[in-house]
């Protein structure tokens, strides 16, 4: 059953049918899907949820897809990874890593929008699919347009980490990279949107493609034992999953399924490119764009879209926002590494790089629970920690080179 009612504008409130469309044509605000919750109440319950597949689409009244999905129907339902070494090297009590590292099938929350975004175009009759992309979107995009038999462009910028061209070129996609930074793909992608009438995610199809997040946040809610958290830590590059995630909790609540928790949400930047912390902190609602220069590709957009309302959800909740330099970044995937066996990507260092730094500063209570959003793999981004990781110790194959080396770690 569906219960999508419109698209609405964020800015002026005028709503627009179930269209291929993003932009209010009179406030030139951005456009969101709304929601009948009314037509729920009482129908989708723990115990339906439960039943069904684990994977995103076991909430599938709360995306803007007509009946079940025609892309991506395996995607989605993470772990969420009770990290009590870490816990314990933070010295707080009670911490999380929803860990998007493994999401079927790129390896990143991107697959959960892309899988919305998809299936909502092959309602829409398209069949070119495409996106500007700082990376693990490209994959995606590339990954399931080859599932589904779309035909697919990802726009990147030239000098995205090789492992991530690597990651959408070997699904047969059409690689297009851009002289200049993310923005400038983004301003390319919507003139290439409008002249030859493909599905570009996050154009055209943008308030589709973002509504895929808030399925990270039902699962986060579902896997605490239908309860919310009272603290979470999440990336931002647009600052779209920020608001999203929020949106999933307070829709939980709406429909009867958690109890209101009074969630504070935190957003973790890269100091390279900070303009959505940088205006928490100084507490402005302004957005100032920068030139992004950091090693955190993937968070690289310096005039994010959801910038502003990323902020308002952010100070509204009662929560903060930090950045953390590259080589707080590094030491932070190490850390995840090194305590909980995750290896995530530059990313995920950023936001648990800022977990650290929020708790420091007493931001973040350490007697309260926290969860923080890994979502992207790190074998995407091995060149940030290369230089960080020691080399082997090369010997002879005998065992008295092995003892020598043995006798050095200490080991009796």
């Amino acid at each position: 059953m569906s219960i999508v009612r419109a698209l609405k504008c964020r800015e002026c409130g005028q709503e627009y049918p179930i269209e291929p469309t993003h932009v209010c044509e009179f406030c030139f605000g951005p456009l969101e899907v709304v929601y009948d919750y009314d037509k729920l109440q009482g129908k989708l319950t723990r115990e339906l949820i439960a039943s069904r597949p684990q994977t995103m689409w076991r909430y599938k009244e709360l995306l803007p897809v007509d009946g079940d999905p025609t892309v991506g129907a395996q995607n989605g339902f993470t772990p969420l990874v009770r990290a009590r070494n870490l816990e314990k090297a933070l010295g707080v009590s009670e911490l999380y890593i929803k860990n998007d590292s493994v999401c079927y099938p790129t390896l990143s929350f991107k697959d959960r929008v892309v899988s919305v975004a998809l299936s909502k175009a092959v309602e829409f009759g398209f069949t070119t699919v495409a996106c500007a992309s700082t990376g693990n979107l490209a994959g995606s995009v590339a990954a399931n347009a080859a599932a589904a038999g779309l035909a697919s462009y990802v726009f990147i910028p030239h000098d995205l980490e090789q492992g991530k061209i690597l990651g959408a070129g070997i699904f047969g996609t059409k690689i297009i990279g851009i002289k200049g930074a993310y923005d400038d793909v983004n301003r390319l992608c919507s003139e290439v949107a409008g002249k030859y009438g493909w599905a570009f995610v996050n154009v055209n199809v943008r308030p589709f493609y973002a509504e895929g997040s808030k399925s990270l946040g039902y699962e986060m809610m579902e896997q605490l034992g239908w309860r919310a958290p009272k603290q979470v830590v999440v990336p931002m590059a647009s600052g779209s999953l920020c608001t999203k995630i929020d949106k999933s909790i307070k829709e939980f609540v709406k429909l009867g399924l958690i109890e209101d928790a009074g969630t504070r949400m935190f957003g973790a930047q890269a100091t390279g490119c900070s303009p959505i912390s940088r205006s928490v902190k100084e507490q402005t609602d302004l957005i100032h764009p920068v030139k992004a220069d950091t090693i955190a590709k993937s968070l690289a957009i310096g005039n994010p879209a959801d910038g502003f309302y990323a902020n308002r959800v952010i100070r509204d909740s009662g929560g903060w926002a930090e950045d953390v330099s590259d080589a707080e970044v590094v030491a932070a995937m190490k850390l995840l590494a090194e305590t909980e066996g995750i290896f995530t990507e530059t990313a995920g260092g950023v936001t648990l790089g800022v977990t650290k730094k929020l708790i420091a500063q007493g931001k973040l209570n350490r007697d309260e629970s926290i969860v923080v959003c890994v979502t992207g793999n790190g074998l995407k981004t091995q060149e940030a920690v290369l230089e960080a990781i020691t080399p082997p110790r090369i010997i002879e194959a005998n065992l008295k080179d092995f003892d020598q080396l043995a006798a050095a770690d200490g080991v009796a």
